[in-house]
C-alpha cells in the first residue's frame, strides 16, 4: 500500500491489464498510479486524449491553425 494507506492502481503496458501495488510490473512498464482500477483501465484513453490536445496546442503555437 502507499504511505497514505489507500490502494493505488496501475496500467501495465506489457500485460495490458490493471495491476495493484501488491502485484505490479517495473515502473518502465506501467502508467499510474491511479486511485481506482477503473481509472487505471482508462489510462491509454487518457494518454491519447492528452496527446491530441498537446498536438493541437503545438499546431496552434506554430501557427498551423
Amino acid at each position: 500500500m502507499s504511505s497514505s494507506g489507500a490502494e493505488r492502481y496501475y496500467w501495465c503496458l506489457s500485460h495490458h491489464r490493471v495491476e495493484s501495488e501488491a502485484d505490479m510490473c517495473p515502473g518502465k512498464d506501467r502508467l499510474g498510479p491511479y486511485d481506482s482500477a477503473s481509472e487505471a483501465e482508462q489510462a491509454l484513453a487518457k494518454v491519447q486524449e492528452r496527446n491530441e490536445a498537446w498536438d493541437a496546442e503545438d499546431e496552434r503555437w506554430e501557427g498551423k491553425h
